[in-house]
């Protein structure tokens, strides 16, 4: 429940979560230099499984029984985890994880434009349009429209995580169907059921028995399912109980931003010019769609 006008608590948890799903690209890319990006999701999910399993066992909190509401769970763990996971990480086995969160910023403007026409009250408006399309723009000025043209193999890894992008867009539409559910109950299912489709799938396709990954690459698929999908979870549960969804969309503003400085602290990216003009065009295009810029008057004189 909202506690009327944001206080400084909020904005400091606002900032610590932006931060921690920021630097997540940059465990990521740490993590899948030794651990294929199948396997690093599979053990994200898991670990973030049972901590959220337990979560929700301490607050009394018990699994979903209604079908319609599972069936929207297991489309959840599979468009808002599994594939979009898989996609990051493959596609931050070539680019830089910076250039990852930069891509990841479309998210909030591919929702609009399937809200537009899955839903019945979301349509967009000429704002909502000219926001979707400034980070289009963005999108075209990073990737370069030569480099679309050719779809070389980091080009594709880059529209790979771009694709995790619009997942997640898709995930937010089928989330709508289990807000009135228990919190944490619900992400302690969808995780679980991520998991249940995930480990196999790497027992499968990666043998990671195989695998002989380094302690950074350990520690931060170990650090991603903790930090990045457990406790940012619970994090993001509590900001939207205090403050609701709109205080809390402000994050998409942040997390692009802190998966650049990550990225460059810990390291050493050093973006491009274009992927700094890229990353300008999708935040001002998010700003035009949350109305904090407003677009120009084109109707002339009345």
């Amino acid at each position: 429940m909202s506690t009327g006008q944001p206080g400084v608590r909020d904005y400091v948890l606002l900032v610590v979560l932006a931060a921690i799903w920021g630097s997540s690209f940059l465990f990521i890319k740490v993590a899948v230099a030794d651990i294929p990006a199948v396997t690093v999701a599979a053990v994200r999910i898991g670990v973030a499984a049972v901590i959220l399993w337990l979560a929700a066992r301490m607050a009394g909190q018990s699994m979903p029984r209604d079908t319609g509401a599972w069936i929207a769970i297991v489309f959840a763990a599979i468009i808002g985890n599994a594939v979009p996971f898989v996609l990051i990480g493959w596609g931050e086995e070539q680019i830089d994880s910076g250039l990852a969160a930069i891509l990841m910023a479309t998210m909030p403007l591919t929702t609009l434009v399937l809200a537009h026409f899955f839903t019945s009250d979301e349509k967009l408006t000429m704002r909502k349009a000219l926001g979707v399309g400034l980070g289009l723009a963005g999108l075209v000025v990073l990737m370069g429209p030569e480099r679309l043209a050719r779809l070389g193999d980091e080009t594709i890894r880059e529209l790979a995580v771009a694709g995790a992008a619009t997942c997640y867009g898709i995930n937010a539409l089928i989330t709508k169907r289990l807000v009135q559910l228990p919190r944490r109950a619900v992400a302690a299912a969808v995780l679980a059921t991520s998991a249940v489709m995930m480990i196999p799938a790497s027992l499968i396709i990666d043998r990671p028995w195989t695998l002989e990954p380094g302690t950074a690459a350990i520690l931060s698929v170990i650090i991603l399912g903790i930090v990045q999908t457990a406790i940012a979870t619970m994090m993001l549960f509590a900001i939207v109980r205090r403050q609701g969804a709109s205080f809390f969309s402000q994050i998409n503003f942040l997390i692009p931003l802190f998966g650049v400085v990550w990225g460059a602290l810990i390291l050493a990216e050093r973006p491009s010019a274009n992927a700094l003009a890229a990353l300008a065009l999708i935040l001002l295009g998010i700003a035009v769609v949350r109305g904090r810029v407003q677009p120009p008057d084109i109707r002339g004189p009345v």
